[in-house]
């Protein structure tokens, strides 16, 4: 698994014991973020109720023809036979997506950070520790995850199981490839091209309504309260430059890489104008919890009111969900007053 992907489904997978999360950080927590994205998130959807997946356009196309060849987000073609009826996924993130495309009755087993939609059949299979036996009981026809993580794909191979990996998104242009790739490995193809266009066209509104500012804004926003972060360069990073968004962590990121981890110091002096807090229910962190830390009170987005509470998993996975993560984000952006000429 590449290490920016396993930063961000680690840091979030790694977060939550209970399956609440799929990012974790880059440290030892990223033992556990879904081929990660981590990052990812993507979290800015609040402290809600989940948003519901974005629905595939019903469609009267005929039935598509298999086999079909398809390529994977690591480079490789896949030939599938027929149509997948036993499928396992091993991410939370590619079970989103096999759901909003339609193929969720043919979803047999997910592993255990796989909690939405609420009713994907959760299992306590795992991404991270892959176990071969556990995985062929399902007889499974197709496996999707994210990172092949101790020779999985081999171990499976070796049974005639196809396995499409789905590595983290660095864009959303990656999110769009792999509901394209899915849609056809599973015979949905034209619901799949229906939530593609759904979502760019639900993204392409909302960051046209914000509106246009004088000064950018700058942000923050954590994976978790050691300050590990992200930059540009990730899809999360992406999201909030829709809306014009400037990330404080960009400068570290230099060194860092595109998960960098921050210091106390760095972040007093940067002072953001937003906070986002994608550790909510990984690691409990709130609007309360961080103006305790040394040097937050003073900070403007702590003194103003602009810490955001996210929701680890909407923030992190990569899947049709960004949507509300961006909405969310916009939101926020939204309410921040211009500042009153002065002179």
């Amino acid at each position: 698994m590449s290490a920016e992907a396993s930063v961000i489904e680690r840091c979030i997978c790694l977060r939550s014991i209970d399956g609440g999360s799929e990012l974790r950080t880059l440290h030892p927590k990223l033992r556990a973020v879904s081929g990660l994205l981590v990052a990812a998130v993507l979290v800015l959807a609040g402290c809600g109720e989940d948003a519901e997946p974005t629905a595939a356009a019903p469609t009267t196309q005929a039935s598509p023809t298999f086999p079909v060849t398809v390529t994977d987000g690591a480079g490789k073609q896949v030939t599938l036979s027929k149509r997948p009826t036993a499928i396992v996924s091993l991410a939370p993130t590619p079970t989103e997506m096999l759901f909003a495309i339609g193929a969720g009755s043919q979803v047999k087993a997910v592993d255990s950070l796989s909690n939405y939609p609420a009713e994907a059949p959760r299992t306590d299979l795992s991404g991270f520790e892959p176990n071969v036996e556990a995985i062929a009981g399902y007889r499974p026809d197709l496996v999707v995850l994210t990172d092949d993580i101790q020779d999985v794909v081999a171990g499976l191979a070796a049974l005639d199981v196809p396995v499409l990996r789905l590595p983290a998104a660095d864009t959303l242009d990656d999110t769009y490839r792999q509901l394209t790739a899915l849609g056809t490995a599973t015979g949905h193809p034209a619901e799949a091209e229906a939530v593609v266009t759904k979502m760019r066209a639900d993204i392409q509104q909302i960051a046209g309504s914000v509106p246009k500012r004088g000064d950018k804004l700058s942000y923050y926003h954590e994976l978790d309260q050691t300050l590990f972060t992200v930059t540009s360069d990730t899809f999360i990073g992406q999201i909030y430059g829709l809306v014009g968004l400037q990330n404080v962590a960009d400068s570290a990121g230099k060194q860092g890489g595109a998960y960098p981890q921050l210091s106390a110091e760095f972040l007093v002096d940067a002072n953001p104008d937003l906070i986002f807090l994608a550790d909510t229910k990984c690691c409990g962190q709130s609007t309360e919890t961080i103006a305790k830390r040394r040097g937050f009170a003073e900070l403007a987005a702590v003194k103003d009111g602009r810490v955001v509470e996210l929701d680890d998993d909407i923030a992190s996975r990569w899947g049709p969900r960004v949507v509300d993560f961006l909405r969310v984000v916009a939101g926020a952006v939204t309410q921040v007053p211009e500042p009153v000429p002065t002179g």
